[in-house]
C-alpha cells in the first residue's frame, strides 16, 4: 500500500553519515512542535531507528517527511536503494541489535513499507485512542533480483544460529560506528561495506527460511539463496569478523568475542557457503568434528524444564554469573532449596579459596572467548550450605536459548557415583538429536507409520530381529542406566509405541518411575512423571501391580480407569494414562535371575492401530532383552559402587602435625568405566616422625581396590611395628605381598618427615616404581626427588631398595601424586612431568588447599585414570 505525503507534510534530506541520525531526530521534534509530548517522543525514537537502519544498510541519502493530519502523526523515511529489502530480525529483548523494526511494530499505530523504482520508503503513523486499522506490514512489492545459486545448510541448530546472527550484527554495527568516527580498527573500508551488504543478504535468507514452526530437535535443513558472485563478499565478511574477534580480545570493542561454540558455527557457516558456491557438496553441522568445548549433547534451545527434569544434579547460570535454574538433585546435594538458589551468584556454590580464581576465569572467558573447562570433566569441590566441601566432577556445556542468549549448564557428579559414559543429557525428556546414538531413523527398520500390514505383530520377521538387536545395542553402548533407558525409550517410541514407561523396584520395595518417553516430547511436562511411586500394597490390583507380582505380558484394550483401582500405585498408573492418553497398551515384567525387578509399559494413542494379541510375543522378546541389559547395568553399578565406597573408606583423615600442613585429594576416572587402586595415607609413627604414602595398584576393578586395601593395611602395620628406614619397609611389604595368597603388582612411595615444629625438616623416602615426588620452593623453583627409586611391588621381593634423603625448606611444598595426574595418551612422560612442574611453580604461594584443587582442575580434567595427590608444606609456628 503506497502512503503518499499529505499536503501538510514537511520534509528534509540528510546526507549519508552518522550525524544525520541526531539531525533527523531534531527535525522531527521541531516539525511536531505543539503536538502531544508522548507522540513527539515516540516519533523521535522511531525515526532514529529507521534513519540508523537506512544509513547502515542502504548507505544513501535519506529523506524524512513529517505530517500532522486530524490528530495523527505520520513520518516517512526514504532511501535511494529499493533493492535492499527490509529484514525484520524478530530478536529477543536481550539482543543489542535488530530492534528497530520491532520497536516500530510495538509502538506505532500503523506502519508499512513501499518500494519504487528509485527508492524505498518506511513509514509509521501515531495517534491517540481508537483501534488502529490493519497495518500494511513490512512486505515490500519490489523484490531483489532472483538468486542464481542456492546453498543448503544441513542440520543447522536454530538457537545457535540466532545467537551467532545477533553477535555478527552487533560486531558489524560497532565497526561501522567506529569507522564513521574515523577509527577503522584495521578494517579496510571496502571490506566493511561488502561485509555489511552480504551479512544483510545472509540474514534475510536465513530468516525467511526459518519462518514456520520449529522442529523439536532444534535442527533445520534450509536453503539459502545467494548470487553466484557472492563469494568475494562472503570472504570479506569472514575477514572482517576475524579482525573484529582480534580487536575484541584486545578490549578495543564493547562487543565481547564469540565463545568457542559460536566461532565454530560461524566457521562452518562460511565454509558451507564458500564451498558450495565453488561446487562442493553440503556437510551437515552434526557431523563436523569438534573440540569438547564446542560439542554439546543438546542441540535444542535451552529451557528451564530441561534442568528441572534431570536426575543429574544440574545448575544453569547466565552470562552475568547468576544462577537461573537448578533442580532438586543439585539442591539436595548442596543443602539448598532449589528456589533459594535461583538469582544468587554462582560463587555461592564455590569454596572460598576458589572464588577469586572462578571470577577471574569467568571474566577472562567473556573477554577473550577462550575457555578452560567448558566441555571437560573437572574434579573439584563444591560448597555445601553448611560450609563443608562436597567432592564432585563438574561438566559444563554452553547452550543457547530460543532468543539467542547463552546459558552455562553445569552437571555436578558426586565423585563416588561418577557417570560412566560421559555426561548425561541435561534434559531427560527430549528427542534424540541427529548425530546421537540412534539419533536418526535406521534405514533398516521402518517407522510405525510404515509398518507392513498382514505380518505378525505388524512387523516383518527381519524388522523384529533388527528391533531386538538395536534395543540391545542401546543398553550395551552405555553403562549409565538412566541414559540407556532413555535411548531404549526413544527407539521404542519410533518403532512400536506412542509412549513408553519403565518402572523399577527400589531397594526399599517402592516403585521408581525411571523413564517416561513420548514420541512427541511436547506432550510431556518436564519432571512431572518420573520419580518414586508408592509400593505394591495388598490393595493394589491394577495392571502394573499385577505385572510387578509376576503376571504378563498383559494386553490392555482400554486405559485403566480411576474407579477400578484400589491402591495408591494403581491410582498413579491410571493418572499417567489419563494425562498421556492411550487406546491400547501392553504391560510386561522385567525379570532376571528368577526375580522381577520392574515393568515396561508400551502404549498407543486412541486413533492409532491398537496393540493386539500377536504383539505380545514381540513385547515378550523385547522385555527379555531389556531386562538382561538393565540387570547387567545394575550389577555393574553395584560392583563399581562397592569398589568406590571401599576405596573411599580407606582414604584416611590426615593427621594434625605441628609445623606441617597436609592436604590430599582423590578423584576417580572421568572417562572410563573403571575403578582404580590409587591411594594415599599419612600417619604419625610412635617415634614422632610423620609417614607419607602414595601408591597405585595395577588394575581397574574391585580386585584392584581389595588388593589396595590389603597393601595399605600391611604397610601401616609394618611401618608402625618396625619404624625402619623406608627402603626396608617397602622390602618387607613386597615380601609379605609375595607370600600371601593374592599377589598384587603396583607402585608406591613411602617417606618419613623428620624434624621439630620449627624446623629444619628432612624427608627420607623410597620408591617402588612410582613417579618421583615433586618439591616446589616458596619462590617457585621445582625439582623432582629421583633418589631411592626401585622396582615395582610384586616383581622381585629380594631386590635391593635404596633410601634417599632431601631437605625440605620452610614453606616449600612436597607433592606426592599418582600417574593419573600427569600421564596422557600419545604424550611423552617427560613432557607431562614438565607440565606438572610449571603448574606447581605457578601455585607455589597459594594456600595448600588451593594448590591441590588447582592441580586437579588444570591437570585432572578428562583424566582416563584415577588421581590421588598428597601435599605437605613445612610451616614453622
Amino acid at each position: 500500500m503506497v502512503c503518499p505525503d499529505p499536503p501538510a507534510a514537511v520534509s528534509r534530506r540528510f546526507p549519508d553519515g552518522p550525524a544525520s541520525v541526531a539531525a533527523a531526530r531534531r527535525f522531527v521534534g521541531a516539525a511536531l512542535d505543539g503536538a502531544a509530548r508522548d507522540l513527539v517522543d515516540t516519533a523521535r525514537l522511531l525515526v532514529s531507528e529507521l534513519v540508523t537502519n537506512a544509513l547502515l544498510h542502504a548507505r544513501t541519502e535519506v529523506e524524512v517527511s513529517v505530517a500532522r493530519l486530524d490528530g495523527r502523526v505520520r513520518v516517512r523515511v526514504r532511501d535511494r536503494r529499493p533493492g535492499r529489502g527490509l529484514v525484520p530480525q524478530h530478536c529477543s529483548p536481550y539482543a543489542g541489535t535488530g530492534q528497530g523494526l520491532a520497536l516500530v511494530e510495538q509502538l506505532a499505530s500503523r506502519f508499512g513499507a513501499d518500494s519504487g523504482d528509485v527508492g524505498k520508503t518506511v513509514w509509521f503513523e501515531l495517534w491517540h485512542g481508537g483501534p488502529p486499522p490493519p497495518s500494511a506490514g513490512w512486505e515490500t512489492p519490489v523484490r531483489p533480483p532472483p538468486a542464481e545459486r542456492t546453498v543448503t545448510l544441513v542440520d543447522m541448530p536454530t538457537a545457535l544460529e540466532s545467537a551467532c546472527r545477533q553477535h555478527r550484527h552487533a560486531v558489524l554495527r560497532e565497526l561501522t560506528l567506529a569507522a564513521s568516527a574515523g577509527d577503522l580498527l584495521g578494517v579496510p573500508p571496502e571490506d566493511l561495506v561488502a561485509a555489511n551488504d552480504v551479512n544483510s543478504v545472509i540474514s534475510a535468507g536465513v530468516s525467511a527460511a526459518l519462518e514456520g514452526p520449529a522442529p523439536e530437535s532444534g535442527l533445520r535443513t534450509l536453503p539459502l539463496p545467494l548470487s553466484a558472485d557472492a563469494l568475494p563478499a562472503v570472504r570479506a565478511l569472514r575477514r572482517v569478523l576475524d579482525l573484529a574477534e582480534a580487536r575484541a580480545r584486545e578490549e578495543r570493542l564493547l562487543t565481547p568475542p564469540a565463545l568457542p561454540r559460536g566461532r565454530a558455527f560461524q566457521n562452518w557457516l562460511f565454509d558451507e557457503i564458500a564451498g558450495q558456491l565453488t561446487g562442493d557438496r553440503p556437510t551437515a553441522w552434526t557431523v563436523v568434528p569438534s573440540e569438547p568445548e564446542v560439542s554439546s549433547a543438546e542441540l535444542v534451545p535451552w529451557d528451564v524444564g530441561q534442568v528441572r527434569a534431570s536426575r543429574m544434579p544440574t545448575v544453569a547460570a547466565d552470562e552475568g554469573n547468576r544462577i537461573v535454574a537448578t533442580n532438586g538433585a543439585a539442591a539436595d546435594l548442596l543443602g539448598w532449596d532449589p528456589d533459594d538458589l535461583v538469582g544468587r551468584r554462582l560463587t555461592t556454590l564455590i569454596p572460598e579459596h576458589l572464588r577469586e580464581r572462578h571470577t577471574a576465569a569467568f571474566t577472562s572467558m567473556l573477554l577473550t572467548g577462550r575457555t578452560r573447562i567448558v566441555g571437560r570433566s573437572v574434579p573439584l569441590p563444591a560448597l555445601h550450605r553448611d560450609g563443608r566441601l562436597v567432592p564432585v566432577r563438574l561438566y559444563i556445556q554452553t547452550q543457547e536459548t530460543a532468543d539467542g542468549r547463552t546459558v552455562f549448564v553445569a552437571q555436578l557428579v558426586p565423585r563416588a557415583t561418577t557417570f560412566l559414559d560421559g555426561p548425561r543429557t541435561s534434559g531427560r525428556i527430549r528427542e534424540a538429536a541427529v548425530g546421537e546414538p540412534d539419533g536418526g531413523r535406521s534405514p533398516t527398520v521402518p517407522p510405525t507409520s510404515t509398518r507392513t500390514a498382514g505380518t505378525r505383530g505388524g512387523m516383518s520377521a527381519l524388522d523384529r530381529l533388527t528391533l531386538l538387536a538395536e534395543l540391545g545395542a542401546q543398553l550395551n553402548n552405555t553403562l549409565d542406566l538412566d541414559e540407556g533407558l532413555q535411548r531404549v525409550g526413544r527407539l521404542l517410541t519410533r518403532r512400536l509405541a506412542d509412549w513408553c514407561v519403565v518402572d523399577l523396584f527400589t531397594p526399599d520395595a517402592r516403585v521408581d518411575r525411571a523413564c517416561v518417553v513420548h514420541r512427541d516430547p511436547r506432550t510431556l511436562r518436564p519432571g512431572a512423571y518420573e520419580g518414586v511411586l508408592p509400593g505394591v500394597s495388598e490393595e493394589s490390583r491394577g495392571p502394573l501391580a499385577r505385572v510387578l507380582r509376576g503376571a504378563g505380558p498383559l494386553l490392555l484394550t482400554d486405559a485403566p480407569q480411576p474407579g477400578q483401582t484400589g491402591g495408591a500405585l494403581d491410582r498413579a498408573y491410571a493418572d499417567l494414562f489419563r494425562e498421556l492418553g492411550a487406546g491400547s497398551a501392553v504391560v510386561a515384567p522385567l525379570r532376571a535371575r528368577r526375580k522381577i525387578f520392574g515393568a515396561l509399559t508400551l502404549a498407543r494413542a486412541p486413533r492409532g492401530r491398537p496393540f493386539a494379541e500377536e504383539d505380545l510375543t514381540l513385547v515378550d522378546d523385547l522385555v527379555h532383552s531389556l531386562a538382561l541389559g538393565v540387570d547387567n547395568a545394575r550389577l555393574y553399578q553395584d560392583t563399581r559402587s562397592i569398589a568406590e565406597r571401599l576405596q573411599r573408606s580407606l582414604l584416611p583423615v590426615l593427621p594434625k602435625v605441628e609445623g606441617l600442613r597436609l592436604a590430599a585429594r582423590y578423584a576417580a576416572s572421568s572417562t572410563t568405566a573403571q575403578v582404580g587402586g590409587d591411594w594415599y595415607d599419612s600417619f604419625v609413627l610412635p617415634g614422632g616422625n610423620t609417614a607419607l604414602v602414595i601408591g597405585d595398584v595395577t588394575g581397574h576393578d574391585l580386585d584392584a581396590a581389595i588388593a589396595m586395601s590389603q597393601l595399605r593395611s600391611m604397610l601401616r602395620g609394618i611401618a608402625v611395628d618396625r619404624e625402619e628406614p623406608p627402603a626396608e619397609v617397602l622390602r618387607r611389604l613386597d615380601l609379605a605381598n609375595h607370600s600371601l595368597h593374592r599377589e598384587a603388582t603396583g607402585t608406591c612411595v613411602y617417606g618419613l618427615i623428620k624434624g621439630p615444629p620449627e624446623g629444619p625438616w628432612e624427608l627420607t623416602h623410597s620408591s617402588a616404581g612410582h613417579p618421583p615426588p615433586l618439591l616446589t620452593t616458596r619462590e617457585g623453583r621445582t625439582r623432582y626427588l629421583d633418589g631411592g627409586a626401585g622396582l615395582l611391588l610384586g616383581m622381585d621381593p629380594e631386590a635391593s631398595r635404596g633410601t634417599a634423603r632431601d631437605a625440605l625448606p620452610a614453606h616449600s611444598t612436597l607433592l606426592l601424586y599418582t600417574d593419573g595426574l600427569v600421564e596422557r595418551r600419545d604424550e611423552a612422560l617427560d613432557e607431562a612431568l614438565d607440565r606438572l612442574r610449571r603448574h606447581a611453580a605457578d601455585l607455589a604461594r597459594e594456600p595448600l588447599d588451593t594448590f591441590c584443587d588447582e592441580l586437579l582442575i588444570g591437570l585432572g580434567a578428562d583424566s582416563a585414570d584415577d588421581i590421588a595427590v598428597l601435599a605437605v608444606r613445612p610451616s614453622p609456628p
